[in-house]
């Protein structure tokens, strides 16, 4: 209903096409810094999965606050930074668990699966790291508009 409300009205379309440009953005954002941090650091994955998503959350604030909701402009950057925060907070408190549920089985898999030689990019790891990461990602991304959209930004017609 919430979705049907928002697609109806040809000024949230364009919020909504906005919103998931800068989600596009964000994934981007998360997804180089989750992969340079795993691969080139060596950092534990769980631990990169929430290093990326806080790198990525800083880029879509900015994003969201100047392009998509540049009329929302009522309360102080600093409430509106701190309710996105802890709608983030909540958003990492849900994908961090999924992340670290479904990364090691997933890594198995393509592992017991061996599609690609070792030495590509495509390495088992690579695959169930990014795949875990995606269906977290995903999960969190319908959280984070809807409660940002109706809270963070409430302050939009």
């Amino acid at each position: 209903m919430i979705l049907t409300k928002s697609l109806s009205n040809p000024a949230e379309r364009i919020r909504f096409l906005k919103f998931a440009i800068v989600g596009t953005i964000g994934a981007v954002v998360d997804f180089g810094v989750f992969n340079a941090l795993t691969r080139f650091v060596a950092i534990d994955p769980v631990i990169a999965s929430v290093c990326s998503f806080t790198v990525a959350i800083i880029s879509n604030f900015t994003w969201n606050r100047f392009w998509t909701y540049p009329d929302s402009r009522s309360k102080s950057l600093v409430r509106q930074l701190s309710e996105f925060a802890v709608v983030n907070i909540v958003g990492v408190g849900i994908r961090t668990p999924v992340f670290a549920g479904l990364d090691t089985p997933l890594v198995d898999m393509f592992a017991n699966l061996n599609l690609f030689p070792s030495a590509t990019l495509l390495e088992p790891q690579f695959l169930g790291h990014n795949m875990a990461l995606g269906i977290a990602v995903v999960l969190v991304m319908f959280w984070n508009y809807f409660v940002n959209r109706y809270w963070t930004y409430n302050d939009v017609e």
